[in-house]
């Protein structure tokens, strides 16, 4: 079976790469147009990824990764998810080891002009290369983390998403043509593999999964329950080389700062409390602090906690006029042993807060709700908190997702890749550094709703549990959110082989 995965995992190549420019391309038929005439400037960003979603919709169906088009749909999030199994194995729905593949649909802004600009044009954010000859390429170097020599340019793909993370749905999608059509060959024997390309994960890190686990799996049956959750984020460093195997990442969350003084004339500022002026000393200090690392943890595995100003809006009458209220938000990311609760309390303990609060100002620290409709018409309403996680390293699933790399990746790599950031013989198992919908999976252990038997082995983790999570996708961290973002196509078949091939051997692995 190993053989066959690798041979069709490098056949599918071509299609995959097929599907994955059209995924890419898609927005430039709508960001232009107004929307009165059918346009979106947002199409494919978080809650307006509808047309990418429909495309491949069809496309599941027309390469045959699923045995018909009932076998794909849209669930009441807006996720797409399709399934493929061997009805005809012998082996009971509710004895079945289940397997779940996540990748989400939506990309950041694309920044279409500032790719002309920064790297003289040649590479559009939609289109991708259409002039290798005008390209910058000391400043396309400069822009991204890893870049091959330009000899190998003709394996890349480049566009908005093509790294995070539409790749890694493309190659959900080959994996699944690949189960299927091997199914005789016992690649889906005992096994329920559910696919998912999710949506508004860059808004609302996780809130596909995040749906799935609090609202539509409880009391559901044992055929529906992950016993392992495979993400397709990049898994690739600059530094460490291509596809590692992932097994944690640090939580995140949106820590709001709300500082509002009284407005007046900029003429005579004293009649007035300056919430900006106020609002950027809390800044300062905030940096500061986090510069000296006071407060935050440092894990072994899962890194160092940190802090960043990320977001901010301003309510003012006018450019001359003290503001009425400013409002910001830090981006935090949390190691293991912080809690939402005291990197609350940091922010709100700052001398910079005390002092706008004792001149007078309201100073209110909170964690904001994502309350966006998706793309589906449901409205999320969840504390922007998002649980950092980590499947131990001799949990099965690790173990057998390194044994498969071992089955069908390294025996295509002759040597490690040159440069650091290329293709390893032997798998490198690691950690995030950005977050992935991981962060949506964990469910409150004292969760009575969901009823999980033992015998699928989730992870406990204080108050958390959740199924045993690893990643493993195309692409690097460092060139994600980029301007030149890019994907070596050459990464593809090592992924949709490993996901082929993990069903099985991770089922024969647990008896």
């Amino acid at each position: 079976m190993d053989d066959k995965i690798r041979e069709l995992a490098e056949a599918y190549k071509p299609l995959a790469v097929e599907i994955l420019k059209e995924a890419i391309r898609i927005p430039a038929d709508y960001v232009d147009e107004s929307r009165d005439q059918g346009g979106d400037p947002d199409c494919g960003l978080s809650n307006h990824e509808g047309p990418r979603l429909e495309y491949l919709k069809e496309k599941i169906v027309e390469i045959g990764a699923v045995d018909g088009a009932d076998d794909v749909g849209f669930d009441t999030f807006g996720n797409l998810v399709w399934t493929v199994e061997d009805p005809e194995d012998g082996v009971s729905a509710d004895e079945k080891t289940v397997v779940y593949f996540d990748g989400h649909t939506d990309t950041v802004k694309a920044l279409r002009p500032r790719w002309h600009e920064t790297i003289g044009g040649g590479i559009d954010a939609y289109l991708g290369l259409t002039d290798a000859a005008k390209v910058d390429q000391e400043s396309l170097r400069r822009e991204l983390g890893y870049l091959p020599d330009a000899d190998e340019w003709q394996h890349l793909v480049w566009g908005r998403g093509s790294a995070d993370q539409l790749s890694g749905v493309i190659c959900q999608i080959i994996a699944t043509k690949v189960l299927r059509e091997l199914r005789s060959e016992g690649a889906l024997e005992g096994v329920i593999v559910r696919s998912y390309a999710s949506v508004a994960e860059e808004d609302n890190d996780g809130g596909g999964p995040m749906y799935l686990m609090r609202e539509a799996l409880p009391g559901s049956p044992p055929e529906v329950i992950p016993d392992v959750f495979i993400l397709s984020e990049p898994t690739g460093s600059a530094v460490h080389g291509a596809l590692g195997i992932y097994r944690g990442q640090r939580g995140r969350m949106q820590i709001e700062v709300e500082v509002t003084g009284k407005s007046c004339h900029g003429s005579m500022p004293a009649e007035g409390r300056n919430p900006l002026e106020y609002g950027g000393a809390i800044l300062a200090e905030a940096a500061e602090v986090h510069r000296r690392g006071e407060g935050f943890l440092d894990d072994d595995f899962l890194g160092r906690g940190t802090r960043t100003a990320s977001f901010a809006t301003l309510e003012t009458p006018s450019d001359c006029a003290v503001p009425e209220r400013f409002t910001f938000r830090f981006d935090r990311r949390l190691t293991a042993g912080e809690t939402p609760e005291q990197a609350v309390r940091d922010v709100d303990s700052l001398a910079a807060v005390a002092k706008a609060r004792g001149d007078g100002l309201q100073v209110e620290v909170r964690v904001p709700l994502y309350d966006q409709l998706t793309w589906a018409g449901h409205r999320p309403g969840n504390p922007q908190i998002y649980p950092g996680w980590a499947t131990p390293e001799d949990h099965p699933a690790i173990q057998a997702a390194g044994e498969a790399y071992r089955r069908v990746v390294s025996p295509g790599i002759a040597s490690d890749g040159k440069g650091g950031g290329g293709l390893r013989m032997q798998p490198r198992v690691s950690r995030w550094v950005f977050s992935t919908d991981g962060v949506g999976v964990p469910v409150a252990s004292g969760d009575e709703n969901l009823h999980v038997p033992s015998g699928k082995r989730w992870v406990e983790a204080g108050a958390f549990r959740h199924p045993a999570m690893f990643g493993f996708g195309p692409g690097h961290e460092e060139n994600t959110h980029k301007i030149g973002e890019c994907v070596d196509s050459r990464e593809i078949p090592p992924v949709v082989a490993l996901y082929a091939r993990f069903p099985s051997l991770y089922r024969e692995s647990v008896g």
